[in-house]
């Protein structure tokens, strides 16, 4: 197989996840590529990283490098150079916590700034976390829906605590990146992978604590 064949069937792909602190981007990153959770929060101080290999349709592997970035630097001097590059961006908030929900503008509005020059935009999705605690929901679903739909970009909800919907979220929008649509039977499987991610010892990967 020659190394441009090799190419089509093994991809990377840079993920950066962006969001206010506590707002589940480390629990979320930890969730899909160490199929872990931490219940101790712990604020992440400038940037983490995460690596998964997952199988889309069409025999290809992708590797997500997934860069979870504190939230404390959206005024930072590096965060610039975390997101150049990216080939997809999450904007991560917490459905409890409305005020994560309103500060994505500012987030989003970074990520615009820093590729405004740029030949390929990253996609971008946004993520409600913590949907384990939807009795205290405080962001109803019909805004993110309009987040959702005035600046075209997918939505998900997803629970890093219990792992409800975070393969599939990472799934589907690594599929969306490159250009494939999974089927109904592809997404189904997805859900049941997840379903069994706490009771897989076999893929579990000691937890890194982070500094």
């Amino acid at each position: 197989m020659s190394d441009s064949e090799d190419e089509i069937h093994d991809r990377q792909l840079k993920i950066v996840i962006l969001g206010d602190g506590a707002s589940g981007k480390t629990s979320l990153a930890m969730r899909f590529a160490q199929e872990a959770f931490g219940k101790q929060y712990k604020q992440t101080i400038g940037l983490d990283f995460f690596l998964k290999r997952i199988s889309l349709p069409g025999n290809l592997n992708v590797t997500l490098q997934v860069w979870d970035i504190g939230g404390q630097t959206i005024g930072g001097k590096m965060l610039d150079k975390y997101i150049y590059g990216a080939q997809g961006v999450l904007l991560v908030y917490d459905i409890t916590n409305y005020q994560s929900f309103e500060n994505l503008e500012d987030w989003y509005a970074v990520v615009k700034k820093v590729n405004e020059e740029s030949e390929q935009q990253p996609v971008v999705a946004l993520i409600g976390n913590k949907i384990d605690l939807e009795h205290m929901r405080t962001v109803k679903t019909d805004k993110h829906q309009r987040f959702c739909q005035e600046n075209n970009i997918s939505g998900h909800f997803v629970s890093a605590k219990t792992g409800d919907s975070v393969f599939l979220c990472f799934q589907r929008f690594a599929a969306d990146i490159i250009g494939i649509k999974l089927n109904k039977a592809e997404i189904e499987q997805s859900q049941v992978h997840g379903s069994k991610m706490e009771d897989n010892p076999l893929t579990m990967r000691p937890t890194v604590p982070l500094e």
